[in-house]
């Protein structure tokens, strides 16, 4: 009975996760945070769409936003709150899907929650350049298919997005 107890807290105890970073911080000066539904996207208006699209696009359920901007007077958080979510990034949980960037424009890192590339509970977008912060980007969704979504992410442009909380991300690394 004591062995099943601990290993039921050593289980639980993983650590930090996205989510409770999220949680702590959405409120917390120097971020700025959003959720969004799937069906913000007005799917129904972009033109000749593949069954794969549609199959990605329905396979998400939401989108949560995190994202914090360095200026003058936060250098020093910015690098401590940087440094927490590459720990946190560091969870063998979660899986690199994909890297790229540079040092001078800003890096970036894809990693993934699941069982496989084509089955995907989570896609973390998370990016960051040295003069406009960083940005962190939960895809939360069922059986969600990388490839799918790489295919639906460029037809988006085309999606009305007409929304107040994704106007301010676009806006926050200008």
């Amino acid at each position: 009975m004591l062995m099943a107890l601990v290993t039921t807290l050593v289980s639980c105890n993983q650590g930090p996760t996205l989510q409770t970073y999220f949680v702590d911080n959405e409120l917390s000066p120097g971020f700025i945070s959003g959720d969004v539904p799937a069906s913000i996207i007005n799917i129904e208006e972009i033109e000749n769409l593949t069954d794969d699209q549609k199959e990605a696009y329905e396979s998400i359920d939401k989108l949560n936003i995190l994202a914090y901007q360095i200026n003058e007077t936060n250098k020093e958080d910015y690098e401590v709150e940087l440094k927490k979510v590459k720990e946190i990034l560091k969870n063998e949980k979660y899986e690199e899907l994909m890297r790229g960037g540079n040092t001078s424009d800003g890096k970036f890192v894809i990693k993934f929650i699941g069982e496989s590339e084509t089955s995907i509970d989570e896609l973390i977008l998370f990016g960051d350049a040295k003069d406009k912060g960083f940005v962190v980007a939960r895809v939360l969704g069922d059986d969600m298919n990388a490839g799918k979504l790489m295919k639906l992410s460029g037809v988006l442009e085309q999606a009305d997005l007409d929304n107040d909380q994704l106007e301010s991300f676009k806006n926050f690394f200008k």
